[in-house]
């Protein structure tokens, strides 16, 4: 999808600062962050949201958080913890409509986040 950012992304067209990739992922600094440590993990393939069909194949779940946690475990995050989340809809605060998980670390992290 041309017009989608995390497409773009994946294809190398926009700049990003991966941290790793699988085959089926990637993973790519936030150049908004939320907190000091913020990672975006995006499949390759175009699914809109985590309410999609798609999102329902559970090899890209095990690859998503398997790719969480190894950058969490490289960067030293999982001793003092680390948040995933996950945004659906624009009431849900989803601001692409590209399947992302948010890797949030380094500092306590309130509820809500923000």
């Amino acid at each position: 999808m041309d017009s989608c950012l995390f497409c773009r992304i994946v294809a190398g067209t926009i700049p990003a600062t991966i941290v790793r990739e699988t085959p089926r992922a990637i993973a790519f600094r936030d150049v908004d962050p939320k907190a000091p440590t913020h990672i975006l993990i995006v499949p390759r393939d175009h699914i809109d949201s985590v309410d999609s069909p798609e999102a329902e194949d559970g090899a890209l779940w095990a690859d998503i958080i398997g790719l969480a946690r190894g950058i969490a475990r490289s960067l030293g995050l999982s001793d003092d913890g680390y948040r995933l989340v996950i945004n659906h809809g624009r009431d849900g605060g989803q601001s692409v409509a590209h399947l992302h998980v948010h890797v949030l670390a380094g500092r306590r992290l309130g509820w809500p986040p923000g």
